[in-house]
């Protein structure tokens, strides 16, 4: 399915999606990938929902958990948490393909703590949200694995 065509060549956009691909900017892929509004669209190494861990979706926002200091608990009462290192997006979306599934909070936790919102839908409105998104000017992520219908 096309979604429009209107783009901006400068932004990342969605350009279509269907069985088995994803379309960016007019360029197809057959697997999954994670981007953002600018830079480059990179190949993302999950292949099913199942595969999706907290490192992978990490991965997919550009970020990195920094090592926890094991002294931090002297400072305070609550257990130390970990913090994550890069440029946070306000919001992670995650497309599990043709069918919406939810990931465990414990591999989404992580992210939440943050100050990263990890919303899961199917592909095809994770395409559409992202759009909309990108086109607010949000800072959004996306992790799309392909439609198999």
């Amino acid at each position: 399915m096309k979604l429009h065509t209107d783009t901006n060549a400068a932004l990342n956009t969605v350009t279509g999606y269907g069985d088995g691909f994803v379309e960016i900017n007019k360029i197809s892929f057959a697997h999954a990938i994670a981007f953002g509004p600018e830079g480059p669209v990179h190949q993302w190494p999950a292949e099913h929902p199942d595969d999706i861990s907290t490192a992978l979706l990490l991965q997919a926002a550009g970020l990195t958990l920094k090592p926890i200091d094991p002294m931090a608990f002297l400072d305070s009462d609550q257990p130390p948490q970990p913090e994550v290192e890069g440029t946070k997006p306000e919001v992670l979306l995650v497309g599990m393909g043709a069918r919406q599934r939810m990931l465990d909070h414990k591999v989404i936790a992580p992210l939440l703590r943050a100050g990263v919102g990890v919303e899961c839908m199917t592909t095809e409105a994770a395409a559409r949200t992202y759009n909309i998104l990108m086109a607010e000017g949000r800072q959004v992520i996306a992790a799309l694995l392909p439609e198999k219908r």
